[in-house]
């Protein structure tokens, strides 16, 4: 078959599959949690049955064993969560008037030489990004949760996500051989080889980054609650899990918490403190979990993660955050592989002029 009809069918095929994961974006939760479920926890299965027992066995232990954590987990978080949210959240609009307090002073001293009215308009200004800004982060939440457990029952995710779990971590590596056994011969190493480039950048981020996100947070979470801060536990598992963009996480949690110290305590002390938990984070994260958990060759940069994310709510809810990662993973090392072809083409070395 000529190139350009390959070209042409897989294009269509990749359009139909596109389209297809847009009309059942809704009912998809489910099945994309399992999955990736399955994928995190396929190398503990491979493990258990080089030990000696059987697929389905390592299946059934390592499925049983983690829902009943991760259940067991929110059982016991989410009461307290809960509480701490609503506490939070009536507790902002103090946050802001004491940081507004405490910086106008030195706002009034930075902006001296600047007229009343020039301030006004950099305020109408700044207010008109503001808004647009949590109108843009508000469509997005609400695209996200209608798309997600608004739409299909929460019993149902409840019940399909371990069932699709255990199904596909049973049958992953005869899915896999499967799929390897349609590939076109003619292309089916370079096929393997980006598929194992994929496989290397997921299993570095998304095991990797979710392991120093759990890390994170719980040492977040216990540390600021040590220290007595309010809403502690929420803001530490808070900035612990939303790690996975580096720096981003731990600046936005720090940020919080220095806020929410400079309203509770009177001293500098405790202000400190909650400096040093951040502090020590970022230290253990960027000399140890970083390196040792993720790795140097991921190939994900945080802004891409940021773009994947936000495309993948917009586009699907819930469904598309959850494949926002994977795609972004898929989709970077094509392209890195279609740089690689053009660096060594006749296109890019102009090898035909040079003939002439």
């Amino acid at each position: 078959m000529e190139p350009s009809k390959q070209l042409k069918i897989w294009g269509i095929s990749l359009l139909v599959f596109i389209l297809l994961l847009y009309v059942l974006r809704d009912m998809l939760t489910p099945f994309v949690a399992g999955m990736a479920v399955a994928y995190l926890v396929d190398p503990l299965a491979d493990k258990l049955e080089e030990w000696g027992l059987s697929r389905t066995a390592s299946t059934s232990v390592i499925t049983v064993f983690f829902f009943i954590i991760t259940l067991g987990g929110l059982s016991l978080l989410l009461p307290v969560l809960t509480s701490q949210i609503v506490g939070f959240a009536g507790r902002v609009p103090v946050y802001f008037d004491h940081i507004r307090e405490v910086a106008e002073p030195f706002v009034r001293q930075l902006f001296s030489g600047v007229t009343e009215s020039d301030i006004k308009s950099m305020g109408a200004g700044a207010a008109g990004f503001a808004k647009q800004a949590f109108g843009v982060a508000g469509n997005i939440l609400q695209r996200v949760i209608s798309g997600g457990a608004a739409v299909v029952d929460i019993l149902s995710i409840i019940v399909l996500t371990p069932l699709v779990t255990f199904y596909l971590l049973r049958d992953w590596d005869l899915l896999v051989a499967r799929v390897d056994g349609w590939l076109p011969r003619r292309h089916a190493p370079t096929i393997r080889e980006q598929f194992k480039l994929v496989d290397q950048t997921l299993a570095g981020f998304v095991r990797g980054q979710a392991s120093v996100c759990f890390i994170l947070g719980t040492f977040y979470a216990l540390g600021l609650s040590l220290i007595g801060l309010e809403f502690g536990l929420l803001v530490g598992l808070g900035a612990g899990l939303i790690s996975f963009i580096p720096y981003f996480g731990s600046i936005l949690g720090f940020g919080v918490s220095i806020a929410i110290a400079l309203v509770q305590f009177n001293d500098l002390m405790h202000v400190g403190l909650v400096a040093g938990v951040f502090g020590v984070g970022q230290i253990v994260e960027g000399n140890f979990l970083t390196p040792k958990l993720v790795g140097e060759k991921v190939g994900l940069h945080p802004v891409w993660v940021i773009f994947a994310l936000m495309a993948g709510g917009t586009l699907a809810g819930f469904t598309g955050v959850m494949l926002a990662v994977p795609v972004a993973a898929i989709i970077g090392v094509l392209v890195r592989f279609g740089l690689a072809q053009y660096l060594i083409s006749g296109l890019y070395t102009d090898q035909s002029n040079d003939q002439k």
